[in-house]
């Protein structure tokens, strides 16, 4: 039964959030408005592949170069303007490719590099950018620099990397490693302890030493020369450490990125040599002329140390971070004032011409949809905030299609962090709001019903189980056809975002005043305003508008206007655009 609500839309500058499949055509004619105050990098979309489990191309049970290409088409047409794709350098794979052995290779199971030059023209041809996933903070153990490095003390490459004398038999510092335990590790053939901030078999990188920085610019500039059109940055937070050794402070709590721990890592995090690195990296990437190549850091901290990367005063450091509110997204968190408090956050310490990133998931979480616990409705309500909110929306392979985590016992599990935490029993890992086995939140894309999903041919193993159950409805097929689907609501949330400036471009203004499960906000630019009204509630609401609109879309069908007002279904968003 709907609430009727005689409920005044007031502007404040502020923010709101939003949700909708219905998609209304504009009385108005709607044309992308020139937009001259913003590059690209902050009107994009950015879609998220792991290669690997993305499309195999040649019946080898792993996803591979030629199975992105042959799949750009779809990519292009859901409406997607930047692809980001997990590493496919030659690694042992212990860590899956994040633990490099050449920086400037591409491992066989991916293809060759013919197959990654092909796979960036056929995206340029598309008008769509390209961006590599890039490891500068260490590399794996079975790298040439590293054998040599640990081989004795004073060979050429013995200062590549960080090695300290314990104390006694300990370890030098009580440095942490971000999945957790210690970060220090002992080398027996140099009887020194060498840093890993994530995995034992990835060492740091020394980056004090203008040897090391130097070959690392020269990576950069190598793929930069291919046609890369920027990087995600992994771990840029822990690059730059503190050059005294100095323990991190005893503050018993949550750090980096969630973990629980005792310290706080502050002497391997958001070193100010590491903002000053960022503005260093930016010219690098500069020398290559426009448009601009960009660079997108994974980083861990406060928003105020964000805003040190970004540049601080100007934007002269990376170009976009990633900004992990929607970490866990419990129940008390999936309401419109935690939305709409996340969003005046990220209007404080963001405003233009710094943008903000919304991520609900990717390699390392836990899928969007098994965070909201497979609450379809609520899924569509945060599809329609994420791409309508000022910021740049990043979207991990499956969120599309409402992809689940599927659950993988610890002794078949491929993941190093599961092993690390395999005194952690099954029973347990399945109530905890994290996946300790990212194997859960890669398994293969779900193309189609039937054996495999169409990830790979049928009678091939894939290398992790493909979720056969959730793949019987959250398959690409499926979904095509149904014009209710989460995937069009998707293509049609990402077609309005590029016809209107307003989206891809404009300010932000929350709503105040609404009704407690109501998000709302205007999107501005140039004169022109769009209102973004999004219902948590289970009920459906009417709210009287005190303007003329017209209905650009729906994320329900039962979502539209009435005398005088708008009624939104339970859970579910509206765009409106000001008469």
């Amino acid at each position: 039964m709907a609430e009727k609500l005689e409920v005044p839309v007031t502007e404040r500058p502020g923010m709101a959030a939003a949700s909708p499949v219905t998609r209304h055509p504009s009385p108005v004619t709607s044309h992308p408005s020139p937009v001259t105050s913003s590059s690209w990098w902050q009107r994009t979309t950015i879609y998220q592949i792991y290669p690997r489990s993305f499309l195999d191309s040649n019946g080898d049970g792993i996803g591979d170069l030629n199975g992105i290409t042959a799949r750009l088409d779809y990519l292009r047409d859901l409406g997607v303007e930047t692809i980001w794709v997990s590493p496919f350098y030659p690694s042992p794979l212990a860590d899956h490719g994040y633990d490099i052995s050449d920086y400037c290779g591409v491992a066989p199971e991916y293809g060759t590099m013919a197959d990654l030059e092909r796979l960036l023209d056929e995206t340029h041809r598309r008008g769509m950018k390209l961006l590599m996933d890039m490891v500068l903070n260490h590399t794996s153990d079975q790298h040439p620099w590293f054998v040599e490095s640990r081989s004795s003390r004073d060979n050429p490459k013995a200062d590549w990397y960080i090695w300290r004398d314990g104390k006694g038999d300990k370890p030098p510092n009580n440095w942490i490693a971000l999945p957790g335990g210690r970060g220090w590790h002992y080398s027996r053939e140099r009887r020194q302890w060498y840093m890993a901030s994530f995995l034992p078999f990835q060492p740091d990188l020394n980056w004090r030493n203008p040897e090391v920085k130097q070959a690392m610019w020269d990576v950069v500039r190598f793929w930069l020369g291919k046609g890369v059109d920027g990087f995600r940055l992994d771990i840029f937070s822990s690059i730059m450490k503190d050059a005294r050794f100095a323990d991190n402070p005893f503050s018993p709590g949550l750090h980096a990125g969630g973990i629980p721990g005792l310290y706080k890592p502050s002497m391997q995090l958001n070193h100010p040599d590491t903002f000053a690195l960022a503005r260093e990296l930016r010219q690098v990437v500069r020398e290559f002329g426009e448009p601009e190549r960009i660079l997108l850091g994974e980083v861990f901290g406060s928003k105020e140390e964000h805003r040190q990367l970004l540049g601080g005063a100007t934007n002269d450091g990376l170009n976009l971070v990633f900004i992990f509110d929607f970490h866990f997204l419990r129940r008390p968190q999936r309401t419109a004032r935690f939305f709409r408090s996340v969003v005046r956050s990220f209007e404080r310490h963001f405003p233009p011409p710094f943008q903000p990133t919304y991520v609900f998931g990717n390699h390392d979480q836990r899928r969007l949809m098994s965070k909201l616990e497979n609450d379809a409705g609520l899924a569509r309500v945060l599809a329609v905030f994420q791409m309508t909110v000022r910021g740049v929306p990043t979207v991990y392979m499956g969120e599309e299609i409402g992809m689940t985590d599927l659950f993988v016992p610890k002794e078949r599990a491929q993941d190093p962090v599961s092993k690390l935490y395999d005194w952690v029993p099954d029973w347990v890992r399945g109530w905890l709001p994290v996946n300790l086995n990212r194997d859960q939140n890669r398994t293969p894309m779900q193309w189609e019903d039937g054996e495999n999903a169409g990830f790979c041919p049928p009678g091939t193993t894939p290398w992790l189980p493909v979720n056969e159950a959730s793949a019987r409805t959250a398959n690409v097929v499926a979904q095509q056809e149904d014009p209710r689907s989460l995937l069009n609501l998707y293509r049609s949330l990402l077609g309005l975002r590029r016809e209107h400036a307003e989206l891809h471009s404009g300010t932000l203004t929350l709503v105040e005043g609404l009704p407690e499960s109501v998000l709302g906000y205007f999107r501005h630019f140039e004169g022109r305003r769009l209102l973004v009204l999004l219902n948590f509630a289970p009920a459906s609401i009417e709210l009287r508008l005190p303007e003329s609109y017209s209905l650009l879309l729906g994320s329900a069908p039962e979502c539209e206007l009435v005398p005088g007002g708008v009624r939104l279904a339970a859970k579910s968003g509206v765009v409106l655009q000001v008469q």
